[in-house]
């Protein structure tokens, strides 16, 4: 890819470009790039910004909610002075702070299964910083049917996990549903409302799916495809399980059900954001 980049270009992603796993055909690849976050929460937040400050030049945002005091502790793309302002103008302003030369695209809606393969037809990875199971298992299956990649994060508490999925290359990739086959039942998994979370290890998580995301749009490293990274914070423990296809998946092995997803999802009643 022939990119000629601007004395301040080269300036502002220099330690990329010094880097020899990107370069400047790396960093040229990341500024043609089109990410979708979903939800400008406190894992869409860290997504964005470091998104941005990388040079991904198109990122659309995801959500429909609008900031209030009690994301502060830790949805750190919104500000005290951007109280009740939207999500997606707060996220937008934030990363445009930190480099004007990116696209941010703001999407205010609820995502549903009657919008979401219109919004992720357009862009290259989709990444998940919900923080409830109905938008999780309706992104895995509409980036799935879409044939687009996922890097899905989840924090509760202390802990965090994290998985990148890209089912629809075929085996041995497995989806979200592998791994998990069903949302629980309502109440069984508190929300982050209701159990709390450490905003710190949202923003560790958030930021790892960052790494993740560049490393799937360079094609570099190893991928999280097969594998579910788990965090603890509490006892600062790191640890990847493998996980593989499942052949009875309802949604990606030879025996899948799921085929439309107006027939198997209903729109989300929370806000899509951690």
């Amino acid at each position: 890819m022939s990119f000629e980049f601007s004395e301040s270009q080269m300036r502002r992603y220099a330690r990329h470009i010094i880097l020899h796993e990107v370069g400047g055909v790396g960093q040229a690849k990341l500024l043609h790039s089109r990410v979708l976050v979903v939800g400008a929460g406190g894992l869409g937040s860290p997504l964005v910004l470091y998104l941005a400050a990388a040079g991904v030049g198109t990122i659309g945002i995801v959500d429909d909610d609008r900031v209030e005091l009690s994301n502060l502790q830790r949805q750190i793309a919104h500000a005290t002075a951007r109280i009740g302002a939207l999500k997606v103008e707060s996220a937008r302003a934030a990363a445009l702070a930190i480099n004007p030369e990116v696209a941010i695209e703001t999407h205010r809606v609820r995502l549903g299964p009657d919008n979401v393969a219109a919004l992720i037809a357009g862009y290259d990875l989709i990444t998940d910083g919900s923080d409830n199971f109905a938008t999780r298992f309706l992104l895995n299956d509409a980036c799935y049917l879409g044939g687009k990649p996922l890097v899905s994060g989840a924090v509760l508490r202390f802990d965090g996990q994290l998985s990148t999925y890209k089912a629809h290359l075929g085996p041995p990739h497995p989806c979200y549903r592998c791994v998990f086959r069903e949302a629980p039942p309502p109440g069984l998994v508190p929300s982050c409302a209701e159990g709390g979370v450490l905003g710190a290890v949202v923003g560790a998580i958030g930021s790892l799916q960052a790494s993740e995301i560049i490393k799937e749009l360079l094609g570099i490293g190893d991928s999280l495809s097969g594998w579910l990274l788990v965090v603890d914070a509490l006892s600062t423990e790191f640890r990847k399980v493998r996980v593989r296809r499942d052949p009875e998946c309802p949604l990606c092995s030879d025996h899948a059900t799921i085929k439309d997803l107006s027939q198997h999802h209903a729109r989300p009643h929370q806000p899509a954001t951690a």
